[in-house]
């Protein structure tokens, strides 16, 4: 197994062609398919001790408290498996130290605002781990895809959003942006599981059916946004998205990696544990 998984999934420099990744891959993963779910059992537990430990960093009864945060954000196509990313990866850590904003079809009141006004207002609290399903990247993705803005609109917000995310990591918030790699073909198979499956129906939208035949142009959309915004402060890794197993596994590794570089620790209190345990021992 590779150590540094994000070394070996993270984008390079330079022009993005997404052909070139196959989403079928297992790069790094400790074995096949049983041992990386056997593997991604075993992180749980260390992925909930690093999420404890940062989110104690925060709150903290006496001392500084840090700023520290966490941001994972997940884009792909539909199907990619973002739900069911957070699910399996994020349902490994306490709810309370982590928050979970899904991106729907902007409002009329966000739509009265900067594309970033809504991002800026569900941002990981100090000592949170969040985690974006979509993000201001649907701002020029979608709306590219759709020409519900200009091109010149949705071209300079490329730069909006690294100025965006270098503040935010000059402000103590540490972003994973994390591009579900998916094929054409394990979309289909995926679309075809939700109608062939009643307990699944209720997932299926037909509008992705319309969605799909525009997979080129959101793949073009996609390369342009992982190339333009792939910076040395904020990264994107691509993770091939076909092997569901794989999938979650790398996402939590990707989080484990990071958050043990950061290195929370529990803070140390002064307390005079001889005095405290007599207190609470119940006399002879």
């Amino acid at each position: 197994m590779v150590r540094n998984l994000r070394k070996l999934l993270r984008l390079p420099p330079g022009p993005v062609v997404l052909d070139g990744y196959d989403p079928r891959a297992t790069p790094g993963a400790p074995g096949g398919k049983e041992r990386t779910k056997a593997a991604l059992a075993t992180d749980g537990p260390l992925l909930a001790d690093l999420q404890e430990r940062l989110y104690a960093e925060a709150n903290t009864q006496e001392g500084p408290r840090s700023d520290r945060r966490l941001l994972l954000v997940l884009q792909g196509m539909d199907t990619s498996g973002k739900d069911g990313t957070v699910k399996h990866v994020i349902g490994a850590m306490d709810p309370q130290g982590s928050a979970i904003t899904s991106f729907k079809a902007p409002t009329e009141e966000e739509l009265a605002h900067d594309f970033l006004w809504r991002i800026r207002n569900r941002l990981p609290g100090a000592g949170l781990v969040g985690i974006f399903n979509r993000s201001h990247y649907e701002d020029v993705v979608i709306v590219r895809v759709h020409d519900l803005v200009s091109p010149q609109v949705w071209g300079g917000r490329y730069d909006q959003i690294n100025a965006f995310e270098a503040e935010l990591t000059a402000a103590g918030l540490t972003i994973v942006k994390v591009f579900l790699n998916i094929s054409y073909e394990e979309q289909r198979r995926r679309l075809l599981a939700r109608l062939d499956d009643p307990r699944k129906h209720w997932k299926f939208n037909p509008a992705d059916l319309t969605e799909r035949r525009h997979w080129s142009a959101y793949q073009l959309a996609y390369e342009a946004a992982l190339e333009r915004c792939n910076t040395d402060t904020a990264p994107w890794y691509v993770v091939p998205a076909d092997r569901k197993w794989y999938r979650n596994w790398a996402v939590g590794r990707l989080l484990i990696e990071t958050l043990t570089e950061m290195k929370p620790a529990f803070p140390q209190p002064d307390l005079d544990l001889p005095v405290l345990r007599a207190e609470l021992t119940p006399p002879a």
